[in-house]
Order: structure tokens, then sequence, then C-alpha cells
């Protein structure tokens, strides 16, 4: 949950309670693609609870991302279609978030489209960061290791409306380098 806290933290009370309003809260069912490598999305996702698996038509499985990770997000700041397709694993519960009326709430509210942008650039860097620190990682000493998220925490989440889902639990990201999720 730790990344999704990373825009939730820079956005203020009257943002959330509009992504809440705005969004469409969802269950996800096993199997279900989010995303097509290839085909834009409309909208941007936050998983609130469950697992979602990151795969490419070249390298098949490259990540796993757990509660609290966005997709879709690259969209609001590259033009790129999608370079990866981003399926549901198990049950989870999402908010997707609708980009045209994202962007019109953007173009409208200064104030929002700046912590939001913001956020977004932070969110980034740090999966930048962490993609960065696990190939370095993989170069010197050859294994594939996960960095800790630590645990999950629900206050951001449940106030957009995660319910518990069975089953579902938080994964850490793998992210190889090069792979936009939008």
């Amino acid at each position: 949950m730790r990344k999704v806290l990373y825009i939730f933290g820079l956005l203020n009370d009257a943002d959330i309670e509009w992504m809440a309003r705005t969004g469409i809260r969802r269950l996800l069912s096993d199997g279900e693609i989010i995303i097509r490598e290839g085909k834009r999305s409309d909208f941007v996702v936050f998983l609130l609870q469950g697992e979602l698996l990151v795969t490419t038509r070249s390298l098949g499985e490259i990540a796993r991302m757990g509660a609290g990770e966005v997709v879709g997000e690259m969209s609001m700041v590259d033009s790129a279609p999608p370079s990866a397709t981003i399926t549901a694993r198990g049950t989870g519960f999402a908010l997707f978030l609708d980009k045209v009326k994202l962007e019109q709430k953007l173009d409208s509210d200064e104030g929002f489209s700046s912590r939001f942008y913001r956020a977004l650039a932070v969110f980034l860097a740090d999966r930048l960061r962490d993609d960065r620190a696990l190939d370095t990682h993989q170069r010197v000493r050859g294994a594939p290791v996960q960095p800790d998220l630590g645990p999950g925490r629900r206050d951001r989440g449940h106030a957009l409306g995660a319910p518990e889902v069975a089953g579902a639990g938080s994964a850490t990201p793998r992210w190889r380098a090069g792979v936009t999720l939008d």
C-alpha cells in the first residue's frame, strides 16, 4: 500500500473525496485483463486489494504488483501505448479513474493539478529507484531480490471503499526497465 500512499499523501482530503466519488470501485476477477499491451487504456487504476501480473509478449511475466500499486498512470505524462499487459491474479478490488474526467479535473482545478502531478512524479521516481536498486543487486549478486514494501496500510485505500476480498493479499513489485503500464 506504500506506493498509493505517495499519491494520497500529497493530495488533500477534497482531492481524495473527488477521486472516490468519481472513480468506479469494482471487483477484479482472476485472469481479467486490466491493460493490454499496445492498446491505450481509458483509466488510471489504483489496486486496493489483490495482485496483478505484468507480462509482455516478448518476455512473459516480468512483475507482480500488490495492493497500493497504480497502473495506467504513465499515459498522464507520455503518449506511448502500454508496453505490457496487466492481468488480475486471483480476485481483487480496484478504483478505476476515467482519464477523460481526470483530465477535465486537472484542467479546471489548478491546485489539484499541481498536487496530482507532483504526487505522480514522486511515485514514478520511487518506481525508477526500486528498479535500479533491483537491477544493481541482481548484477552484483546474481540473484533476484524483491524490495520490502513494508506492511500494508489500509487508511487511504479503505477510504476509497475497498471491501475485504477473501484470498486477496499484497505482492511486491519487480520491474524491468523500459516497461510502461498505461
